[in-house]
């Protein structure tokens, strides 16, 4: 079983529950509880990071949105978009032990090939990566910040 740890982000009031040997987060966007793993801590913190800090709209966010990458069916872990329903930003998570790693950025790029979405984010919890996408360029950079919705 998962021991929450704290991650470098705010805390936040994450609705726990046990159910025997189980034990279960509240997430805010499908409304529903979901078996807390160390991945779906990291995402459930940046999902209210990404809300209240970033503004955000909790309507505009997607988890788990399928894809289909060559043959096979994925999942991104969180699709963000604006109010026009265009793509804007793409995440990743890790769980807080997985080392963020080039084979991180190759699955989140490869992800993107699909998608085409201007930002991104990699983050285990502890480390985070924020990259902005020019498609007209076909270049890259990596961003300090990730910037709030209204920008």
């Amino acid at each position: 079983m998962f021991k929450p740890i704290p991650l470098n982000l705010p805390a936040y009031p994450l609705k726990l529950t046990r159910n025997q040997e189980k034990v279960f987060v509240f997430d805010i966007l499908r409304k529903k509880n979901l078996i807390l793993t160390p991945e779906e801590w990291v995402r459930q913190h940046w999902i209210h990071y990404l809300h209240q800090h970033k503004k955000y709209p909790k309507s505009l966010m997607k988890t788990e949105g399928g894809l289909q990458l060559n043959s096979l069916q994925k999942r991104s872990d969180l699709l963000i978009y604006n109010s026009a329903g265009m793509k804007i930003l793409l995440a990743e998570f890790k769980a807080p032990h997985v080392k963020i790693t080039q084979n991180t950025f190759q699955q989140i790029a490869n992800y993107n090939s699909i998608h085409k979405i201007p930002l991104l984010l990699v983050s285990n919890g502890l480390e985070h990566h924020y990259c902005r996408i020019d498609f007209e360029k076909e270049s890259f950079e990596f961003i300090e910040e990730l910037p709030n919705y209204i920008e």
